[in-house]
C-alpha cells in the first residue's frame, strides 16, 4: 500500500464546495429561483480535475492524462455510458405518451393513494431481477413522473421511491456487479451472503413502505381522469417483463427501442425522419450524465495515484478495533470510497483487500464482510447527489419536462436511511461475526 496523502482528497472538497456550497447559497441564502441549477455539475467536476492536476508535481501532465484516460476507460464507466445512451434512445422513441398510458393503467387498477407504494415494490422487484439500479431508474422514472402529474403526489417523492427500490435490488441481486464484486473479493458464496443481507434489506424495505404509506395516506389524490392505449404500453410492458425475468439490461432496452419504433411508425404517430430525430434527441439528453461519469472516472484515478484512497484506508485501520468496530470500519471504508468514486462497484473493488484483512484480524465471517461492503456501498451510492442513480433520475425527469433537483429528492430517500439503521442494528445485536 502506498503512503497515504490526505491532501490528495482536496479535489473532492473543491467539488463539494462548488456544487453543494454554491447551490445551497443560491437557493437558500440569495433566494435565487432554481438556485441549484445555476451551478453546472460538469463545471464543478472540471474544477476538481484541475485541482488534482495541479497537485502531485512529481507526475508529468502527460502521465496525468494517461491516468485520467485509464480511469475514464474503466469497464464500469463504459457500461454505464452505454446504458445511459440506450436508455436515452428508448425514452426518445416511446416519448411521454407511453409513460402516460402506463401511469393511467396503473391508476385504473389500484387505488390512487397506493400508487407510490406500488412504484417502490415494482422497483424492488425489477432491480433484483435485472441486477442494475440505473436500468431500473431509467425504466420507472418516466412512469413515476406521470403518476405524480396526474395526482397530487410530489414528483420528488415518486422519484425518491423509485431510487430507493432500485437500490434494494442493486444490493441483493445475484447478477448485480456489487454482489459479484463483494462475494468474489471476500471469498464467500452468494447464497451465504444473500441470507444475512436479505433480512437487513427486507426490514428497511418494510419500514419504507410503512413511511411512504403513512405520507401518502394523509394526501387526497387529485381526481384522475385519463385514457390509456394498450398498444402504447407495450414497449414499457416488454422491458419491465424482460427485467423481471432477469434478461440483460441492454437486450431489454434494445427490445424496447425496436418495439417502440415499430409501434410509432405503424400507428402513424411519427415519420421515419422524426423517429430518427427522436432517437438522437433522447440520447443527447443523457450528455451531462455521461460526461459526469467520465469525469468522475478520470478524477478518481488521479486521486488514487496521489495517495488519497490509501489515506482513507490508513485512517480506517487506526480508528476501529474489535469485531463490532471492525464491521463499522468496513462499512465506513466502502462508504468513503463510494463518496470518492461515485461508483459502488469500484468502491467495493478498492475496499476488498483491506476489508479482508480487517475480517481476518477480528474474526468476521467472509459472508458478513461481503454483506457490509455491498450494503454500505448501496447506502451511500443511493444518496450522493452526483451518483449515476441520482443523475439519471434527474435527467429522465427533465426529459419529461419536470425540473427537480437532487436536493429535492435527497430528504425523501427513506430506503437508504432505513437500510443504514437496519445495518447498524445488525452489527450491534449480532453475537456471531
Amino acid at each position: 500500500m502506498k503512503k497515504g496523502n490526505m491532501w490528495a482528497l482536496l479535489p473532492i472538497g473543491v467539488f463539494l464546495i462548488l456544487y453543494l456550497g454554491l447551490g445551497l447559497t443560491f437557493e437558500y441564502v440569495l433566494k435565487i429561483p432554481m438556485g441549484f441549477y445555476q451551478v453546472p455539475i460538469v463545471t464543478a467536476f472540471l474544477a476538481a480535475i484541475l485541482t488534482a492536476c495541479l497537485q502531485n508535481r512529481s507526475v508529468s501532465f502527460d502521465d496525468k492524462l494517461n491516468l485520467m484516460a485509464k480511469g475514464a476507460g474503466n469497464k464500469d464507466i463504459l457500461t454505464m455510458l452505454l446504458i445511459f445512451l440506450v436508455a436515452g434512445t428508448f425514452v426518445g422513441v416511446v416519448g411521454r405518451s407511453s409513460a402516460q398510458s402506463v401511469a393511467y393503467f396503473m391508476l385504473s387498477i389500484i387505488p390512487a393513494q397506493f400508487a407510490v407504494i406500488v412504484l417502490f415494490v415494482v422497483a424492488c422487484f425489477v432491480s433484483t431481477a435485472m441486477g442494475t439500479s440505473v436500468g431500473t431508474i431509467t425504466l420507472l422514472t418516466p412512469i413515476a413522473i406521470e403518476i405524480a402529474a396526474v395526482s397530487s403526489f410530489d414528483p420528488a417523492l415518486c422519484i425518491a421511491t423509485v431510487i430507493g427500490g432500485s437500490m434494494f435490488g442493486d444490493n441483493l441481486s445475484f447478477i448485480s456487479d456489487t454482489t459479484i464484486a463483494a462475494c468474489n473479493g471476500q471469498g464467500c458464496e452468494m447464497k451465504a451472503k444473500f441470507r444475512g443481507n436479505f433480512k437487513i434489506a427486507l426490514t428497511a424495505a418494510l419500514a419504507t413502505v410503512a413511511v411512504v404509506g403513512f405520507m401518502t395516506a394523509k394526501q387526497t389524490p387529485a381526481e384522475i381522469t385519463g385514457s390509456y392505449q394498450l398498444l402504447q404500453m407495450f414497449p414499457y410492458a416488454l422491458v419491465l417483463a424482460g427485467g423481471a425475468i432477469g434478461i440483460n439490461v441492454f437486450v431489454v432496452l434494445l427490445a424496447g427501442v425496436a418495439s417502440g419504433s415499430l409501434i410509432m411508425l405503424l400507428s402513424g404517430q411519427c415519420t421515419l425522419i422524426e423517429l430518427i430525430g427522436n432517437m438522437g434527441s433522447g440520447a443527447s439528453g443523457m450528455f451531462e450524465t455521461s460526461m459526469v461519469a467520465i469525469l468522475v472516472g478520470a478524477l478518481c484515478e488521479l486521486i488514487k495515484e496521489h495517495g488519497g484512497f490509501d489515506a482513507i484506508l490508513s485512517v480506517i485501520r487506526k480508528l476501529f478495533k474489535g469485531p463490532k468496530g471492525g464491521q463499522i470500519g468496513i462499512g465506513l471504508l466502502v462508504g468513503l470510497m463510494d463518496i470518492a468514486t461515485a461508483n459502488n462497484t469500484v468502491a467495493i473493488v478498492i475496499s476488498n483487500p483491506i476489508a479482508k484483512e480487517i475480517s481476518n484480524e477480528y474474526g468476521i465471517a467472509p459472508q458478513k464482510a461481503a454483506c457490509l461492503l455491498d450494503t454500505f456501498s448501496c447506502i451511500f451510492q443511493g444518496v450522493i447527489p452526483y451518483g449515476a442513480q441520482m443523475l439519471v433520475a434527474v435527467s429522465c425527469a427533465a426529459e419529461m419536462g419536470i425540473l427537480v433537483s437532487a436536493f429535492d429528492i435527497m430528504p425523501l430517500l427513506f430506503y437508504p436511511f432505513f437500510l443504514l439503521i437496519s445495518s447498524l442494528i445488525s452489527i450491534f445485536l449480532t453475537a456471531k461475526y
